[in-house]
């Protein structure tokens, strides 16, 4: 039986609109009962899903906000829910937070390239589970005041739109997970400075501290969208033994 840590003070779910719809998945019941129960507490509309299948078909009626899922299933395993998930995603994609035993990082590696927003070994501390919770929530959700909207950020035939969270390469709308939309803004914002994964995980993801394996796998994907040869990157550039650089193309201009 996996074990986690007593639940503590739970925090709050995101305050603006309706409760937040949390659907859980995950074979051991025990482990289900302490999630679901600290997430009711923290505010959140939780349901449960004990397998693959009804997850799938717990999703489709529930619609949820987030999505908790453990890798071990029975059925079908919770890599394969993921990509079911996104590709029956017809808005933008619903966020997804690994709750697993595992710890070998080709699978939390694997678990990030399908979209996963974050990843949760156990045993764990159910009062960390919704802190990150809280957080990929509120970076899904974000938006600036409609009195003040950000304003497009540009670079050659790049765009991005921070108010409609909205990017777009020649004219074409990029699908990006919403971390991988927020590490693109905050790049783009920032042109020519170099910024370490620990600060990116800081001032992106939000975190004081975290798997920066992350990081590096979040800036692959971003490149595999936005670079007309992902192998050799010339936006989203890596200065070795420093971090990475957003370089607007020669002859873009910087936004």
């Amino acid at each position: 039986m996996h074990r986690t840590t007593p639940p503590s003070a739970p925090q709050p779910a995101p305050s603006h609109g309706p409760p937040r719809r949390v659907l859980v998945v995950e074979d051991d019941p025990t482990v289900a009962e302490v999630v679901t129960g600290y997430l009711s507490r923290a505010g959140y509309t939780t349901e449960h899903a004990a397998d693959g299948f009804a997850a799938l078909e717990r999703a489709a009626e529930f619609r949820p906000h987030l999505v908790v899922l453990d890798l071990m299933l029975p059925g079908i395993d919770g890599l394969e829910v993921c990509r079911r998930l996104r590709r029956a995603d017809e808005g933008p994609a619903v966020p997804v937070v690994m709750l697993t035993a595992r710890g070998e990082e080709a699978d939390r590696i694997l678990g990030l390239e399908l979209g996963a927003d974050d990843y949760v070994t156990k045993p764990f501390s159910p009062r960390e589970l919704v802190l990150r919770i809280g957080s990929v929530l509120r970076r899904a959700e974000s938006a600036p005041p409609a009195a003040a909207p950000a304003p497009v950020l540009r670079a050659g035939d790049l765009s991005a739109d921070p108010g409609g969270r909205r990017a777009d390469r020649a004219g074409c709308e990029l699908s990006l997970t919403a971390r991988e939309f927020d590490l693109l803004v905050f790049l783009m914002r920032h042109p020519g400075r170099v910024f370490t994964r620990e600060e990116l995980l800081h001032r992106v993801w939000g975190w004081e501290f975290g798997d920066l394996s992350t990081v590096t796998v979040h800036v692959r994907r971003l490149r595999e969208k936005i670079e007309e040869d992902p192998a050799a990157p010339r936006r989203v550039t890596t200065v070795w033994g420093a971090g990475y650089r957003f370089d607007p193309v020669e002859g873009e201009p910087r936004s």
